[in-house]
């Protein structure tokens, strides 16, 4: 409503020559804004899913001989350490199987 208030402002109040130009220059400005934007919101790849887990480092809730849990990002999981590790061990996320994180000790 308002894009159109200003057109019409533009073209009947704005001498002959000078309303086109400002609304020739408000559609470049808005092209390139737009575009701008586009390029900025695609800047890098959402990080969802379990998949994002493998690689980062949490801390064993309780001891994992062989299973147990472990904290990572601020989340409590399920896990499985094949070599074992104690409560407060600090660990490295290997593998997910299902919602079972297979973990090492760090």
């Amino acid at each position: 409503m308002l894009f159109l208030i200003g057109v019409l402002l533009a073209i009947f109040v704005l001498p002959s020559p000078w309303g086109l130009v400002a609304i020739a220059v408000g559609a470049i400005f808005d092209i390139a804004e737009t575009t701008l934007f586009l390029w900025w919101s695609k800047r890098r790849k959402a990080s969802v899913g379990v998949g994002m887990l493998v690689g980062k480092t949490g801390v064993a809730v309780g001891s994992l001989w062989p299973e147990g849990q472990v904290k990572v990002n601020g989340e409590i999981w399920k896990a499985r350490c094949a070599g074992g590790c104690d409560a407060g061990t600090t660990i490295v996320v290997r593998a997910i199987d299902g919602l079972t994180l297979e973990v090492d000790p760090a």
